[in-house]
């Protein structure tokens, strides 16, 4: 079975920054698409950002030219560099992964992390 955990979260005043990372563990052949969401208290989730084992990418508008989506694919890794943080960014953020468990998997699986809170308050 495969397991992602987040880490990175915490509290941060507006106009600073934090580094999210998540780690994808257990059975896994190969990872396709990796990314971040968030949920913010009473609304939808939404994507943040997504990156590609090709290194395309898509970002959210609101967190475009702030936040930096990357991934080190021999730890099975993927990152979430957040800049210039506004209290709207307040959210618990989960990681998500498109991974194949061996070569025999008949389709990739999508798989979340228990989430992490961020909050950006003074």
């Amino acid at each position: 079975q495969v397991h992602l955990v987040e880490s990175g979260g915490g509290l941060v005043q507006p106009g600073g920054s934090l580094r999210l990372s998540c780690a994808a563990s257990g059975t896994i052949f190969s990872i396709n698409v990796m990314g971040w969401y968030r949920q913010a208290a009473g609304k939808q989730r939404e994507l943040v950002a997504i990156i590609t084992s090709g290194g395309m990418l898509n970002y959210a508008e609101s967190v475009k030219d702030r936040f930096t989506i990357s991934r080190d694919n021999a730890k099975n890794t993927v990152y979430l560099q957040m800049n210039s943080l506004k209290p709207e960014d307040t959210a618990v953020y989960y990681c998500n992964a498109d991974i194949w468990a061996t070569r025999a998997s008949r389709v990739p699986l999508d798989y979340w992390g228990q989430g992490t809170q961020v909050t950006v308050s003074s």
